[in-house]
């Protein structure tokens, strides 16, 4: 008579053992806290990706036009270096000074 009894009382007592230790670990530091916390940093990190390949896609491009483009490397090397071509007029325009206020 007992076993009959005791069996259904041991089986709620389980289930509402593994309810509370579902409850406490869902709750806990490794819980939906902290998956919906590696959610957000794997979210961040993909934007960061996409935005790192679209530079690199862009710097690429640069890069390729450099190689194949002999006017836009001396200008860019012109730029750089601050050199004209015999015949060339540079200015030069000096900083305005600061008006006191």
């Amino acid at each position: 008579m007992y076993r009959s009894v005791l069996r259904p009382v041991f089986i709620i007592f389980g289930l509402i053992a593994l309810a509370a230790y579902a409850t406490i670990m869902l709750r806990g530091p490794q819980g939906l806290a902290a998956l919906q916390e590696k959610q957000n940093t794997a979210h961040r990190l993909e934007v960061e990706i996409a935005n790192m390949r679209k530079q690199n896609s862009e710097q690429q491009q640069r890069i390729n036009r450099l190689k194949n483009d002999p006017d836009l490397q001396e200008s860019v090397v012109r730029q750089r270096t601050g050199k004209t071509h015999p015949g060339d007029t540079s200015f030069v325009i000096p900083d305005q000074p600061k008006k006191p206020q």
